[in-house]
């Protein structure tokens, strides 16, 4: 009766789509299967397997599946039948399609190719388990599986440094675990791919290729060679001819699979009918007359919405041979993939589009890591593309975060759940931290703005109680119940690094986002001292406030540290945390403190003006355009793609007005150099042209820049539109010597200050002091003071003598003092922040 009823259930369930029986036993299998019936039930084999059926199995397949099973070496066994798949549906007739039955007597396999095998390996490899007892146990079931998107994989396409030999041999490995199938090799600072896509590659790295060949056929795994030509190729039968010069040397290293990119370059090289007759030449000379050749792939120049102003992929539509792959990034170039963006692209290339997603890749932000869920993918879009690949971080390990459901989705659509698909991610990655790893990539997920406009969420569980503190405390409230939440979060941020240093067998992936560990217990850290620093404010104990508030300030200079001496590259450089949520704030918290010490009806007619460094454009492709200000840098971070400047729109920069400019300097290749202008400004209204530039350079230093600029811009005077990338465009500044130091005692900020060193003194002003002088002064552990006055009978008088701190003297204890005195009354200097006379 029990055996009926588990049967009658089984078979209920295998009637509802999405609900498997599989669910109730929390069998995971990833990627999740197309459809499974299974049975409570688990077995013991009774014997060792032997392989019947086809002869000469896929190799890779075998040794899987005889790492996974016992297998009989003699003597009574059971069959593991494999047999080929006579196909009901078009989906079952695809590469990789299986169907794996797992009874007591018997196991088959189904397969299509060898790519079938190896799946239905790599899935039974995962329905083992092991009893009490240590022995194998296995569920009957039956699987019936298949891919919903022919092509899925990755394309190593971004910007700054590729990934190493290892990187690649373990990423293979990666997306044969996980059933995906394409990996599209090409890093845009390879030369080979690229500025030099002509030449062979150097021996060493045409071995390395070789390798990478093996492996990724190993892992059933089309690696595929991309060539990058547009930005220099000629429309001519010499350069035609140098292409697939270049394929046939990559053909005999062991590639299988090819694509061509015209992205990111401007001119000539981006004419649709020509790029049309190129890739129509490459298949018929090349790909026809192999016979072991994957489909051909092209990225287009205007791979994306926002830039499809033209009639260019209706070219492409008409002419490209039609068993030509088209990629297409989506709306924009970082952007979500949606159903309607892809029917939209479909029609004017008639065909279905070749995904490139833009995600995890940070080379747009690369002082942050995003390692949050890959969500953000149409589930009703299956029918509507021909491949998926995601274009990933230069952290090779880092990015599996997001590629493992990149691989979910592009297996199983339909059933796709981005949260469920990270946290079997992290688990994966760092098993036995799988909590703290957790909490470090939900708060490290979001890219910062960005040109793209692109965010991620971040933080999301915290985001309401975030609010909600920060608005009570702004209004003289302390929410106790969300700040005991956020301290729980902030003792949990700092002790995670430690767990997953400690715990994490993955050290290449520790390695990788070592940086962003340091600051993330930094965070920590600074967050506990933010709470317990609003809190001593609302218990209106002003000493304790103000140590909070340096002890805030030192670990925001820890982080400060960091960020300049971790991830130096040359486009954005630093390590930014917890952006979104967490560290805003902690900067909230951290400001209104300030003003509350600060709180004062006296205005100091000496007080130093001081504003703030900024971009200014007119530019839409750059109003959003990340920039930097480090040791008096200031400048834009690189901009990837080419960028189209309208007559009379402009690119600059301003500073503040207690600096002066020692250079300036512009790298701007692919430019066009006629009828532009560069101009400088000291009030942002009128504009005089900077000497001295030739007018034929994309590249130049300017280092006599007028003293009274606070503005420098490049405009565009041409009246016809101006292409150009954005490598460099910054502002190298210098504090202006006449600057008092003095004055910065009085300026309002608590960040500025005045080294007092032994021997010398600081004379205060008693006259219009009403209530009390309060003094913000710091040092180290041994840092002394003295505060003193002389009365009117010449009598010094000592007011305070201590350690350096927080020190509030009432106008009754110097009522007849006219000037106070201070000094370091030990051996160490004292910093003197602020003097607040009221």
């Amino acid at each position: 009766m029990q055996i009926l009823s588990n049967l009658l259930l089984t078979l209920l369930l295998c009637c509802i789509p999405g609900i498997t029986y599989a669910q109730s036993l929390s069998l995971e299998l990833y990627p999740q299967p197309q459809h499974i019936v299974i049975s409570n039930q688990q077995y013991i084999p009774s014997h060792g397997y032997t392989l019947q059926g086809i002869s000469n199995p896929d190799a890779d397949a075998v040794k899987i599946l005889k790492k996974a099973l016992p297998f009989a070496q003699s003597g009574k066994s059971l069959p593991l039948e494999i047999k080929k798949l006579k196909a009901k549906t078009p989906e079952m007739e695809r590469s990789g399609a299986y169907i794996l039955d797992i009874s007591k007597k018997k196991i088959t396999i189904e397969i299509v190719d060898n790519r079938s095998l190896f799946y239905a390996a790599q899935t039974l490899k995962q329905l083992v388990s092991y009893n009490e007892a240590g022995k194998r146990t296995l569920p009957l079931c039956t699987i019936t599986d298949y891919p919903d998107v022919l092509y899925r994989g990755t394309v190593e396409g971004f910007y700054g440094t590729p990934w190493s030999h290892a990187d690649r041999i373990s990423q293979l490995r990666f997306y044969g675990e996980f059933k995906m199938n394409t990996y599209i090799y090409g890093p845009k600072d390879d030369p080979f791919h690229s500025a030099s896509w002509r030449e062979p590659y150097p021996v060493d790295q045409a071995n390395q290729i070789k390798e990478l060949t093996a492996e990724a056929a190993r892992n059933k795994v089309d690696f595929v060679w991309a060539i990058h030509p547009g930005q220099d190729i000629q429309w001519n039968a010499t350069d035609s001819s140098n292409v697939i010069s270049k394929f046939e040397q990559m053909y005999n290293l062991g590639v299988r699979a090819f694509a061509v990119f015209f992205d990111d370059i401007s001119g000539e090289g981006t004419n649709a009918a020509k790029q049309a007759g190129l890739m129509n030449y490459i298949q018929k000379e090349f790909v026809e007359k192999k016979n072991d050749i994957q489909p051909l792939i092209m990225c287009p120049t205007e791979y994306n919405r926002a830039w499809a102003r033209t009639d260019y992929l209706d070219i492409l539509g008409e002419q490209l041979h039609p068993a030509i792959q088209i990629m297409w990034t989506g709306n924009r170039v970082v952007d979500d993939i949606t159903l309607e963006g892809l029917e939209w692209v479909n029609k004017r290339i008639r065909r279905p589009a070749y995904i490139w997603w833009n995600f995890p890749v940070s080379d747009y932000c690369r002082d942050h890591l995003l390692m949050g869920p890959a969500y953000g993918l149409d589930t009703q879009a299956s029918n509507a593309m021909s491949g998926f690949v995601a274009n990933p971080m230069e952290h090779a390990e880092a990015s599996k975060v997001a590629l493992f459901g990149v691989a979910m989705y592009s297996w199983n659509i339909h059933n796709y759940d981005p949260q469920l698909a990270w946290e079997k991610a992290c688990e994966y990655l760092v098993p036995k931290a799988s909590i703290a790893f957790k909490t470090f990539c939900e708060n490290n997920s979001d890219p910062g703005p960005n040109g793209h406009l692109y965010r991620r969420e971040e933080s999301t569980r915290y985001q309401a109680l975030a609010d909600n503190f920060l608005s009570g405390y702004r209004n003289g409230r302390f929410g106790e119940r969300d700040a005991n939440q956020l301290g729980a979060l902030f003792a949990q941020i700092q002790v995670a690094p430690e767990l997953i240093y400690n715990q994490g067998d993955n050290k290449e992936l520790i390695k990788e986002i070592n940086p962003w560990l340091m600051q993330f217990e930094l965070l920590g850290r600074c967050g506990t001292n933010a709470l317990h620093m609003a809190h001593a404010w609302y218990e209106k104990d002003r000493q304790n406030t103000w140590q909070r508030f340096l002890a805030v300030s030192a670990v925001m200079d820890s982080m400060k540290l960091i960020n300049r001496s971790f991830n130096q590259n040359p486009y954005q450089k630093g390590v930014k945390v917890s952006t979104r949520v967490l560290m805003p704030l902690i900067e909230g918290i951290y400001r209104q403190t300030s003003r509350n010490l600060l709180s004062t009806t006296e205005t100091p007619s000496n007080e130093i003006r001081v504003s703030t460094a900024s971009t200014i454009t007119n530019v839409n492709q750059l109003k959003n355009q990340p920039w930097s200000e480090d040791d008096g840098l200031i400048a834009y971070v690189p901009m990837l793609e080419v960028v189209k400047v309208e007559p009379d729109e402009y690119i600059g920069l301003g500073w503040e007005i207690q600096k002066d400019a020692e250079s300036f300097t512009f790298n701007l290749p692919q430019s066009n150099v006629e009828g532009r202008v560069f101009e400088w400004s000291a009030d942002g209204k009128t504009w005089t042209p900077l000497s001295d530039i030739p007018a034929d350079r994309t590249k130049f230093t300017v280092n006599n820049v007028d003293s009274k600029a606070h503005f420098i811009r490049m405009r565009n005077n041409s009246g016809k539109q101006m292409e150009l990338k954005v490598a460099s465009f910054s502002v190298k500044t210098k504090e202006v010597p006449e600057i008092n130091e003095e004055l910065m005692m009085y300026d309002l900020n608590l960040n500025t200050y005045k080294t007092l060193k032994p021997g010398e003194k600081v004379n205060v002003k008693c006259e219009g002091v009403d209530q009390y002088i309060e003094f913000y002064l710091s040092g180290d552990n041994e840092s002394m003071v003295s505060v003193s006055g002389e009365d009117k009978e010449g009598e010094t008088n000592m007011l305070y003598c201590g350690y350096a701190g927080y020190i509030r003297l009432n106008k009754i204890s110097f009522d007849d003092i006219q000037t106070l005195t201070i000094t370091p009354a030990g051996k160490t200097p004292i910093l003197i922040h602020q003097i607040v006379r009221e």
